[in-house]
């Protein structure tokens, strides 16, 4: 029987590596065609790689939590049969639709760093001095490699440069990854001055408590860098408006039951947000961009995220691909596959990027209202809150009434750099009155 290299296959578009996560064919094992032998981590969702034939499990090249080039043997498989052409070819090419579950793995690793490696702290020099370059400007390369690897620009500041002009080099930022990433945590030592009012960074020595240790899983590590690095890369900027949904609350209630029983879909507010969103956005393109260097890139697409709380307890993105060109039942059908696939772990990839603008539904949790933290590289993220009724005040021709009315907050977190106020606050009104409008949908 021959015996065949068994190579990490293509998961996705722009996926360059994985972490294997779990053998579930151990070495003298036998297998089945198609039953899945090993599973893989990518830096969005976890897949399931099936066996190309029916054979037996020779040898491993990598154990569990080693990163993994794409196009690398991982193991040595033993075919109980001739394996077809085409068969093996289809195995070299599983992508991520196979995915069972929506765990990312740890940031990218330069060659031959390990996982271990990764997740080990580093060492930080008691004495760490900043690299105080007079050139902060950052090539677009050399950029992307820092948001990969979830690097903030001030922590890029503290890396030493050995290019022209004092510039920073793609193998500099490389060398100091390889290097543990020493100044990670640092704090900068400021320059002693003889001004009393002078202001010193002080050595804090907080008192953490005692308690029972949580490790973090791979997907709170994951979330955790994406928020401190959204954090340093944007100015955030929050922006608030009030909209009355009385008579959307009121729609929906009347139709719910008769536009599931026409196209079997569930009718929750989802939809009607990203509708409303959808619209706003035509209005002001704008704020479907994103930055790269000193360009602004307006999109073309418009596709929408939607933050979605996991069973675990963690958050994932599914995105609303193509807004604009779906009616609300095809919103509906979208918005209920994408949750349901969320809470049942079997999320793609491609379903999880793409997005151009987020929405989080932080209502759903009881929250009044938000101030979300851009989804990078966006320009602004909308926080939606509980719907509550509220006695408030309503004019008419014949005088000022008090009523009971349904209300709702709705908050904009935008990026100061590419998002002015104007822009911002004339989006999140127009956003308002669109879910105001009484309702004259058709399904």
């Amino acid at each position: 029987m021959a015996q065949e290299e068994f190579k990490l296959p293509k998961m996705g578009e722009s996926i360059t590596e994985g972490t294997i996560l779990n053998w579930l064919v151990a070495e003298g094992e036998t297998f089945e065609e198609g039953e899945v032998i090993v599973e893989v981590g990518t830096d969005k969702v976890d897949n399931e790689v099936p066996a190309p034939f029916s054979g037996k499990l020779v040898e491993i090249k990598y154990k569990a939590k080693d990163v993994v080039k794409i196009g690398e043997v991982i193991a040595v498989l033993e075919a109980e049969r001739q394996t077809k052409p085409d068969a093996k070819k289809a195995a070299s090419s599983v992508d991520a639709d196979k995915a069972t579950s929506n765990k990312p793995s740890p940031s990218k690793a330069p060659e031959k760093m390990s996982a271990k490696k990764l997740k080990e702290k580093p060492s930080i020099p008691q004495e760490w001095k900043p690299a105080n370059r007079a050139n902060n400007f950052y090539s677009p390369l050399v950029e992307k490699i820092a948001q990969d690897y979830h690097i903030s620009f001030e922590e890029l500041a503290r890396i030493p440069s050995s290019g022209a002009n004092d510039r920073l080099q793609k193998s500099d930022i490389f060398k100091y990854i390889e290097n543990g990433r020493p100044a990670q945590f640092a704090q900068p030592i400021t320059e002693q001055h003889e001004h009393k009012n002078t202001f010193q960074i002080p050595d804090l020595k907080f008192d953490k408590g005692k308690g029972e240790i949580v490790e973090m899983d791979r997907m709170r590590q994951m979330i955790a860098n994406h928020m401190v690095f959204s954090k340093h890369t944007s100015p955030h900027v929050t922006a608030y408006v009030e909209a009355d949904l009385t008579e959307l609350v009121n729609w929906r209630n009347i139709n719910k039951k008769p536009f599931q029983e026409k196209t079997g879909e569930k009718l929750t507010f989802t939809p009607l947000f990203i509708q409303a969103v959808t619209r706003a956005i035509q209005d002001y393109p704008m704020i479907n961009s994103s930055l790269n260097g000193d360009q602004i890139i307006v999109k073309d697409d418009i596709n929408i995220g939607m933050a979605t709380a996991l069973p675990s307890g963690n958050l994932i993105v599914p995105v609303v691909k193509n807004s604009d060109q779906k009616d609300l039942k095809e919103l509906a059908k979208v918005v209920n596959d994408l949750a349901g696939k969320a809470r049942d772990n079997k999320l793609s990839n491609d379903e999880t990027k793409g997005s151009t603008f987020t929405i989080s539904n932080v209502g759903t949790f009881g929250s009044l209202m938000g101030t979300p933290i851009i989804n990078q590289p966006e320009a602004a993220i909308l926080a939606t809150g509980i719907i509550k009724k509220r006695a408030e005040v309503m004019e008419y021709e014949d005088g000022d009434k008090i009523e009971i009315r349904q209300m709702m907050y709705l908050s904009l977190s935008f990026d100061h750099r590419i998002v002015d106020g104007f822009l911002a606050g004339s989006f999140l009104r127009k956003i308002a009155d669109y879910l105001e409008e009484t309702p004259t949908l058709k399904f």
